[in-house]
């Protein structure tokens, strides 16, 4: 065979390969969510079902339907649960909005009330100032969240079933991965163009990386998130899911998070005469909320990969911003994937070039 005629059929093959590929992924695509999550919990839960299958070595079948009961039982069936009240306190918290039972400049009418004379009329000034207007543009655009919300509601019904759909896919998927996880990651292995050594490098970023977020950020998220509804439910506060909610998601941020919900709400409650309960939130906010972090994350990561937090700040936020609630895992990914990729160019040579004599 000629040389000519073997690149030819290598070009044909390579585009064979490339169209199909794409054609692949673009039917699987509304599944992508599902077979991302399916493909992380299988990471995470590899440790058990390898602990299971000792027990029972000669079925791995079973210990792999074991173990996908368990993460139902454990973690799909309560993050369900969660939603459903979530949704519950959206749709109640923008009816009333839209109604105008609640005003959202209410809150701030409220503090000025409480205030002595001198900082009432400093905050009156800082209002005639630019405040009122951006007050304004705030309300509006909450306004314009909440209907838009309303409309995510208004069809809740067509997402419950595309959303136990795609959890039937996750489960499903799950089980074979677990099932078969080593044989998959050996046969992906083969199909990178690079020496064994870097693509296990890769490998080891890519496992770790997952497990260092879910395991650290997601898991101290939750749990702060849980903790902080727990404190609003406890004293009376509005929505405290919601609230919860919104915790978790900020304690993604360093230094502050959390505390952009429970001391603006602790600082208000004292100020409108609830003492004891804007006592109660600051302590539990600042002993036990702030604090939990720096207890559950060295236990939870452990030794996997640590990037600087600035890092996984931005790119968790960047991947939210593109690719919805699936971005929390996927920026941090990304950018382990992005550092390790450069690290191994570098290593290589690559970013010798500079130095070398021409």
């Amino acid at each position: 065979m000629s040389m000519g005629t073997h690149q030819r059929e290598s070009g044909v093959l390579a585009f064979m390969l490339v169209a199909i590929s794409v054609a692949f992924g673009w039917i699987m695509w509304p599944f992508a969510g599902a077979i991302l999550w399916g493909v992380l919990l299988s990471i995470i839960f590899a440790p058990l079902y390898r602990l299971l299958l000792t027990w029972m070595p000669r079925w791995p079948n079973a210990a792999s339907a074991a173990t996908v009961l368990l993460i139902a039982l454990l973690v799909v069936l309560p993050m369900t649960l969660v939603a459903a009240v979530l949704v519950q306190e959206v749709s109640g918290l923008v009816g009333r909005l839209q109604s105008g039972e609640l005003d959202v400049r209410q809150p701030l009418a409220d503090v000025r009330t409480s205030l002595p004379e001198w900082a009432a009329n400093l905050l009156t000034q800082f209002e005639t100032t630019g405040i009122a207007a951006l007050r304004d543009k705030f309300s509006t655009a909450f306004m314009e969240g909440g209907k838009l919300v309303a409309r995510q509601i208004l069809s809740f019904g067509q997402v419950t079933v595309e959303f136990l759909l795609g959890v039937f896919v996750m489960l499903y998927l799950l089980f074979y991965l677990l099932r078969d996880g080593n044989a998959l990651l050996t046969y992906s292995q083969r199909a990178i163009p690079l020496p064994p050594e870097q693509r296990q490098v890769l490998a080891s970023s890519f496992t770790d990386t997952v497990r260092g977020v879910l395991k650290g950020d997601l898991v101290v998220g939750l749990v702060q998130g849980s903790l902080g509804g727990l404190i609003f439910w406890v004293l009376g506060l509005g929505t405290p899911v919601l609230w919860g909610a919104v915790m978790a998601v900020l304690s993604l941020l360093p230094a502050f998070g959390t505390g952009l919900v429970w001391a603006p709400a602790g600082i208000y409650l004292l100020l409108t005469g609830s003492v004891w309960k804007g006592l109660i939130l600051l302590a539990f906010g600042t002993l036990v909320i702030s604090t939990i972090d720096n207890v559950l994350r060295p236990a939870l990561v452990g030794k996997d990969v640590k990037m600087p937090s600035y890092v996984v700040l931005v790119s968790t936020l960047g991947g939210l911003a593109v690719f919805g609630v699936n971005g929390f895992v996927i920026g941090p990914l990304l950018a382990a994937l992005f550092l390790t990729a450069w690290e191994m160019y570098l290593q290589t040579g690559g970013g010798q070039q500079d130095g070398a004599s021409p």
